[in-house]
């Protein structure tokens, strides 16, 4: 069964020169995982600061090798210490009625 995971960030940054290739890196390399479906970045209109990533995969296990990999954590840092907040994640599965 697939899975939605939810990705949480506040952006405070006054270099977003350096914060959008590292996003843009992040997701091409996550579109090369196995299990990767899909991903949309949405940007709140109540607070503009506020970014949610919507990515589906395959399964929980595809995406936590995705997550654990040094590869990726890496360049989490990277955002992270330039947003100057944590990212968040929360995994959703389908419910069936």
């Amino acid at each position: 069964m697939s899975i939605q995971v939810i990705i949480k960030r506040k952006w405070q940054t006054n270099n977003p020169e350096a914060l959008f290739p590292l996003l843009t890196k992040i997701r091409s390399l996550a579109q090369k995982q196995p299990g990767y479906i899909s991903g949309e970045t949405l940007r709140s209109l109540d607070d503009p600061e506020d970014y949610m990533v919507v990515s589906k995969w395959e399964t929980a296990d595809d995406w936590k090798k995705w997550l654990q990999s040094k590869e990726r954590r890496d360049l989490q840092g990277q955002v992270d210490s330039l947003i100057g907040e944590k990212t968040f994640y929360e995994i959703f599965e389908p419910v069936s009625h």
